[in-house]
């Protein structure tokens, strides 16, 4: 899968900029071609991030961050119980 082209800022400026085009009467296929987008992309970016400032977007980013490296301890944290628990079950 490839790398990401664009921001969460540069998404929202980008979604604003489709608003205004739906505005002035363009499609949703025409404001895509504009925006340099896939309509499948246009209609994923509208679904995460419509409504949201720049601001919640990246605070969201930091906080989906933040949440992946928990679930990564929370992972290596129960792996170590159960590999303790296996060495503590030992026939005695």
């Amino acid at each position: 899968m490839p790398g990401k082209k664009h921001r969460p800022e540069q998404i929202i400026r980008k979604l604003r900029e489709a608003d205004i085009h739906m505005g002035e009467g363009l499609s949703v296929k025409e404001d895509c071609r504009k925006l340099e987008v896939t309509e499948q992309t246009y209609y994923r970016w509208r679904k995460e991030y419509g409504g949201m400032g720049i601001e919640q977007a990246r605070r969201l980013k930091i906080i989906e961050k933040e949440n992946a490296r928990l679930k990564k301890l929370v992972a290596n944290q129960a792996l170590d119980i159960d590999i303790l628990k296996e060495a503590a079950g030992g026939n005695f």
